[in-house]
């Protein structure tokens, strides 16, 4: 199977839209999650993207563009420019694969506040919160004119959108691919909807940057966050041809739906992406150093992953690494994967370990891992590592990267 290599990666994250100050802070064991107040609601810990990201648009277009479409459209000019890319030779065969759980969530939340109050809706409503309006944007000013997709597989979304464009990739139909996900979800509508759910962690009151805890034994739920991330990718030939640098190759994926519930995570069915992903990339378990874990800090869905990762690692189990970087920057929900992802190709590339930052006891169902708390750790032996998404509705996504050598 050709490899597929990441040639240019891009962020708009809540740790920075900068790759080396977010990598930094990342492993500095720093938290971006921050108090948020909002009008007849409780008060929740959120992690949000900072600065203007309208300023990537002309002043007159922001107005008719959702924040969710502005992060997306940022992220993926910063790895378009990352693979050093200018115009495409053949923007026909350039194709985008976008993940996103909601997708126009604030046109949304503005249209009902609106109906409800009696008040004009905006006419931009529909193009501006639809569930495929991020991509659109991109493809209008990235000008991409192959396959435009959009993948709503809630948690998993990103995650799914970058393995279905490396099979893309595989199969000849593009020869560039823009993958990665967007997801901007912090306002009241749909933080009144998590808050109903009951599995919002409140906000710590002696340090809300310590509120989302992965796999700690006092853990109370997980931390919203917003942000996206995109890859630039290519088959391997290409990227030699055309002298591109490649930051990691995406070695395998592996999908599953657990067909159980829709809320309640389900080891079966991440075993069966796990083992898919591995064989995708020709590997054994003991292969691959370092796992990105989907970790929210829910107290169902932590130890279940745990025990996935303990029952498809048997022996190996002790040795490998884990965390999960939620605690930094909360759960990005259809960017989740995408973003995480990010993290897991500079962990490869960098030869360094983002921790699980605040969680100084773990939950003993979480053990037997080699679990990163505090702060990073070095690696320099780590060649293969995987990032885990797993969904409501139950999709199980994992991809395997590993390291150029």
């Amino acid at each position: 199977m050709e490899r597929v290599g990441v040639v240019g990666l891009g962020l708009s994250s809540p740790l920075g839209a900068d790759i080396d100050t977010a990598w930094t802070r990342l492993l500095a064991g720093e938290s971006a999650i921050e108090r948020m107040a909002l009008e007849g609601l409780p008060d929740i810990a959120a992690a949000r993207v900072q600065g203007d990201v309208a300023s990537v648009l002309p002043k007159l277009q922001q107005v008719g563009t959702e924040r969710v479409s502005q992060m997306a459209l940022g992220a993926a000019r910063r790895a378009i420019d990352d693979a050093g890319c200018g115009s495409w030779p053949d923007a026909e065969r350039v194709g985008l694969y976008l993940g996103t759980g909601i997708g126009g969530a604030a046109t949304l939340d503005a249209g009902y506040a609106a109906l409800y109050a009696g008040k004009r809706i905006p006419p931009l409503s529909v193009p501006t919160g639809m569930v495929n309006a991020a991509a659109a944007v991109l493809a209008l000013h990235c000008d991409i004119r192959g396959p435009v997709l959009t993948y709503a597989v809630a948690c998993a979304s990103s995650a799914v959108a970058l393995a279905e464009a490396a099979h893309a990739l595989r199969r000849g139909e593009i020869d560039v691919a823009i993958a990665g996900g967007a997801e901007a979800i912090l306002v009241r509508g749909t933080i009144a909807a998590w808050q109903a759910l009951r599995t919002l962690a409140p906000p710590e009151e002696a340090d809300v940057g310590r509120s989302c805890r992965p796999f700690s034994h006092d853990r109370t739920g997980l931390v919203l966050g917003e942000g996206a991330a995109f890859f630039v990718l290519q088959r391997e030939d290409d990227c030699l041809r055309e002298g591109r640098r490649v930051r990691a190759w995406l070695a395998g994926s592996g999908i599953s739906c657990d067909a159980s519930h829709l809320t309640n995570p389900d080891q079966r069915g991440q075993m069966s992406a796990l083992r898919r992903a591995l064989a995708a990339a020709g590997l054994q378990p003991a292969d691959v150093g370092y796992c990105n874990a989907h970790g929210t800090a829910t107290l169902a869905g932590d130890p279940v992953e745990c025990a996935a990762l303990r029952e498809v690692w048997a022996d190996a189990a002790p040795a490998l690494r884990i965390s999960s970087t939620k605690a930094a920057h909360g759960h990005l929900l259809g960017a989740a994967g995408a973003v995480e992802a990010a993290w897991t190709v500079l962990a490869l590339e960098r030869g360094e370990i983002p921790p699980t930052a605040g969680v100084h006891t773990l939950d003993p169902a979480c053990a037997g891992l080699g679990h990163v708390l505090g702060q990073g750790e070095r690696a320099a032996d780590l060649r293969h590592a995987l990032s885990n998404s797993f969904a409501f509705g139950g999709t199980n996504a994992s991809l395997v990267f590993s390291k150029v050598n």
